[in-house]
């Protein structure tokens, strides 16, 4: 097994297989060339064919209710490094691009040689990240039957597209990988089965041997196909025929080779299919795992003989332990398979003969055989406790009525299901499960179930133990919205799971913000990134605001990753324009070393007069006052025109807006169409600042900045000096207001020839609109109705991280 004998067997998470260049196979060593799977959590790649042979060594990123424990090991996973990796031992290099070479620990980043890492210190302290890292041994999630996808919340459809022809189980029948049908005449092609469960599934590796063959040539050729490296002399063939395939019990039928037998097996008569077995014996030495029970201990090697049963066994090891005080019946020996997909459990009966259970497994599949260990636990009460977070459910419900509709739609059990948390303003409740089946059973309903028109969606989320937190650490939360910015989201999905603990990841897609900020709201102190554009900025800022009461960190400061078009806010906080591809270490890092402002946040208020267009005969009411909240900008006038077209385009084809560079020229040629546009706005509203009245020029565009960044990095304002107005800041409690003549004026400005026209500066602000007149908030567009919009500060100031100018001239050299 490819276990180190401390760790504790943990699946690995699959997506669909991808195309991975310059990657190696952890199993046979060979670079991944056809399509292949990566564990979405650690290093592994693994070619389809070999995925059966990978072992369950993935990272353990949180207690399960199976040999839980608070000290952390390096997790070493081989190869695939970079060639320019250096070793901490020896500081020679250790990395290579043309075979698998090297260490590296998956939680710190430590590099090593497979020679030196031996001897570095096996705890981990999580590297230089380790602040920012929520530690797995704070983290508890039950998840026995959910697929890890379900548990790390990874969206299936966000994988790479597996190719439409490709069957990807792992052994297909027949796969033939490295083996072509020996046109060599004195060769020849033989299927090899590991045991009943390959033949009934008509699984078989192929080997090619030479038509003169000794016996244990074959057996050797046969073990190195299903990288077994025990002793040859320990197995045997078997051959079968086509009518002990039909039959259930294919040993009956089989015929053991001789044994006395050493000269070649092969003459023309040999059958092509053979069966591998191991020889039957009458005593062996088993190794006993006892995970974290006793510290410093690997395993125990004990002798087994037909009388053995796992009563004998446990008393045997208990007094190896130090444990021989305590009564037998307190432990139970445990038989784990550690598939790569799946770990299975099977606690073993008190009476069960051990040669017995030993040759059982073996006759199923000795592949299967390799991948087991018995662990010796101790029996414990085991809970089960499922957190589900439910959202899309009608706002402002209580309690009860919450449940009632679950009830109704889902069937739910309440003796086995509670609500434990409720979210009225979003609609959204926290189940809490204590039955595995009906956890998955209510999940895989929501999937398809609407309440008034509006689908339920669901998460798994884990429970964060806030009082196992240490001292210092102030996790990060991130928020990444994989459709922002040419689908550069997925790709830092992917990378900030690997460097975080994945439980401190969310997808916007997946939910929206609410599941994360509810995972860390015991969580006494820790701080947000969030990936996207300045509309996702929003969405998260938006839901903090609302949640904010709810949170035992109540301020938690924001960075931000710029993704998508625009970025005003990123690069006022100076974390760039846009994201191209920089090192995700290093972007972590720099949020580590941010600097704490705060920003104002205003709140518009919008409170139509008259019904909105369209409406029939113009009997309709109209709408109810809107409240919408501004991070960045709020624009009248033509600014808002350009934006909606922009919106319109992009809806009709959303395929062609994943480039940043394509957006700018969708705006540009939008633009164009507007220049003959009359300059009417300042006819059409009238502006209040302060209970002011301010009279204003010959305009088409009226646009409020909150931060000295518009339209993609244009200074509206300008930068010279003048007595009426303060400096501008983005935490001095006032907007400025400005205007712009038009088109041409808005294109100067963006080119930074011009800047727009002083208006005025305040802190509340009344707008009447006339007639029905496009806005944009913050980027998104629509036309409002005639009537009032009130802009006016919203709550407390967010603290926001800004990169420091160190590190900026150290990324931008």
């Amino acid at each position: 097994s490819c276990l180190l004998p401390w760790q504790v067997p943990v699946a690995h998470c699959f997506g669909p297989p991808g195309h991975y260049k310059r990657k190696f196979c952890t199993v046979c060593r060979k670079s991944l060339d056809s399509p292949a799977f990566r564990c979405e959590i650690c290093e592994l790649h693994v070619h389809t064919d070999c995925i059966l042979f990978a072992c369950s060594d993935c990272r353990q990123c949180h207690q399960d209710g199976h040999q839980d424990h608070d000290t952390y090991h390096h997790h070493w996973r081989e190869g695939n490094l970079s060639s320019s990796a250096r070793c901490e031992v020896c500081k020679k290099t250790c990395g290579s691009s043309e075979v698998l070479s090297g260490m590296r620990c998956e939680w710190c980043g430590i590099l090593a040689h497979a020679a030196c890492y031996v001897i570095v210190t096996p705890q981990c302290t999580f590297g230089r990240l380790r602040n920012m890292i929520l530690p797995p041994n704070c983290v508890r999630l039950y998840s026995r039957n959910f697929s890890k996808l379900h548990c790390f919340r990874i969206s299936e459809n966000l994988q790479a597209e597996p190719d439409e022809d490709d069957d990807f189980d792992g052994l297909t029948p027949g796969s033939t990988k490295d083996i072509q049908t020996s046109t060599d005449s004195s060769k020849q092609t033989l299927k090899i089965f590991d045991g009943n469960d390959a033949v009934k599934r008509n699984q078989f590796r192929l080997i090619s041997v030479p038509r003169i063959a000794k016996n244990e040539e074959v057996v050797e050729a046969a073990l190195r196909a299903y990288y077994i490296n025990d002793d040859q002399q320990e197995y045997e063939l078997q051959t079968f025929t086509q009518q002990a395939l039909l039959s259930d019990d294919v040993i009956n039928r089989n015929h053991a080779l001789d044994d006395s037998n050493t000269g070649p097996v092969f003459r023309e008569s040999t059958p092509d299919a053979w069966i591998i077995r191991a020889k039957p014996k009458d005593e062996e030495v088993i190794r006993i795992y006892p995970a974290w029970l006793k510290v410093g201990m690997a395993y125990i090697s004990l002798r087994v003989n037909k009388d053995s049963t796992t009563q004998t066994v446990i008393k045997e090891v208990l007094p190896l332990l130090g444990r021989q005080t305590e009564s037998i019946q307190n432990f139970k020996l445990v038989e784990v398979l550690m598939g790569s997909k799946q770990v299975q459990r099977m606690v073993l009966d008190n009476q069960e003969l051990i040669l017995n259970r030993l040759k059982d497994i073996r006759k199923t599949s000795i592949r299967q055989m390799n991948q087991t260990r018995f662990y010796i636990v101790e029996n414990s009460k085991s809970i089960v406790r499922v957190n589900l977070f439910v959202g899309g459910l009608p706002p402002q419900l209580s309690p009860e009525e919450y449940t009632n509709i679950l009830k109704d739609e889902l069937a739910i059990k309440t003796n086995v299901v509670s609500v434990s948390h409720v979210y009225q303003a979003q609609g959204a409740v926290v189940l809490e499960i204590s039955c595995f089946s009906e956890a998955e059973r209510i999940y895989m309903l929501i999937k398809d179930t609407t309440v008034n028109d509006k689908p339920l969606n669901s998460v798994v989320i884990p429970e964060v133990m806030a009082s196992k937190i240490p001292q210092n650490c102030c996790p990060l939360l991130v928020f990444v919205n994989p459709k922002s910015g040419g689908l550069k989201g997925r790709d830092l999905l992917y990378s900030f799971r690997k460097l975080l603990n994945p439980h401190q990841v969310f997808e916007l897609t997946n939910g929206g913000p609410l599941p994360g900020f509810h995972t860390f709201s015991e969580v006494p102190s820790f701080r947000v990134l969030v990936c996207g554009g300045d509309g996702t900025v929003g969405w998260v800022l938006g839901a903090l605001e609302e949640i904010r009461h709810k949170l035992a960190c109540s301020e938690p400061s924001v960075a931000i990753l710029p993704l998508g078009t625009g970025n005003d806010l990123g690069r006022v906080l100076r974390w760039g324009a846009g994201y191209s591809g920089e090192d995700p270490h290093s972007i972590l890092v720099s949020v580590d070393e941010a600097d704490d402002v705060l920003m104002d946040r205003w709140t518009i208020l919008l409170d139509a007069e008259e019904p909105a267009e369209g409406a029939e005969n113009g009997l309709a009411e109209p709408e109810p006052p809107k409240i919408v909240q501004m991070n960045n900008y709020c624009g009248l006038g033509i600014d808002a025109e350009l934006s909606l077209d922009f919106h319109h385009a992009r809806e009709e084809e959303p395929g062609k807006f994943n480039s940043r560079f394509h957006n700018k020229g969708v705006y540009v040629k939008v633009g164009l169409q507007k220049i003959s546009h009359t300059r009417n706005l300042h006819k059409d509203i009238k502006l209040q600042v302060d209970q002011h009245e301010v009279e204003l020029p010959s305009i088409e565009g009226l646009i409020f900045i909150n931060i000295p960044s518009w339209g993609s990095g244009a200074d509206l304002w300008g930068s010279e000096s003048d007595n009426r107005f303060e400096k501008p800041r983005i935490d001095d409690g006032l907007l400025e207001v400005v205007g712009v003549t038009g088109v041409v004026h808005m294109g100067q400005v963006q080119g930074g020839l011009r800047s727009g026209i002083r208006i005025a500066q305040g802190s509340y602000f009344r707008v009447t609109l006339l007639k029905p007149i496009p806005v944009q908030v913050d980027g998104e567009p629509w036309i409002q109705a005639p009537g009032q919009i009130i802009i006016s500060a919203a709550g407390p100031k967010v603290h926001m991280l800004k990169k420091s100018k160190q590190k900026q001239k150290k990324t931008g050299s």
